[in-house]
């Protein structure tokens, strides 16, 4: 299993931009596809972008193709999701993922190890 704990998340206008950060310990973080998610009030979770192990194979929700680009330093063990021109139905508590197996992936279930997630409130 991979541990995962998210940052960067905050309160900003909209049209600004974030960049959350996730690290990852585990030795195995490098041979994982990994992912964000979001989940606003009342709403389920949803896929927001996802990337393979190389960091060359990537996919986003169409909601944020565009404004937003996930990226990986294995070197690092961390996982980003660089977020321009921040709308407000952008707001959300953001989770990041990481599977044991597989290749990327859209869906909550295909993900086994979960941060605890963290706040983005986009003001209008």
């Amino acid at each position: 299993q991979v541990q995962l704990v998210e940052s960067g998340g905050g309160l900003v206008q909209a049209g600004d931009s974030l960049r959350l950060s996730c690290a990852a310990s585990g030795r195995t973080f490098k041979w994982n596809a990994v992912g964000w998610f979001r989940q606003a009030p009342g709403k389920e979770r949803e896929f927001v972008a996802s990337i393979g192990w190389t960091g060359s194979n990537t996919d986003y929700a169409d909601s944020v193709k565009g404004r937003f680009t996930i990226s990986r330093d294995n070197a690092k063990n961390t996982l980003y999701l660089q977020m321009n021109s921040l709308k407000p139905e952008d707001t959300a508590v953001y989770y990041c993922a990481a599977r044991l197996l597989g290749a990327i992936s859209t869906k909550v279930a295909d993900f086994a190890s979960w941060g605890q997630g963290t706040q983005v409130t986009v003001s209008s």
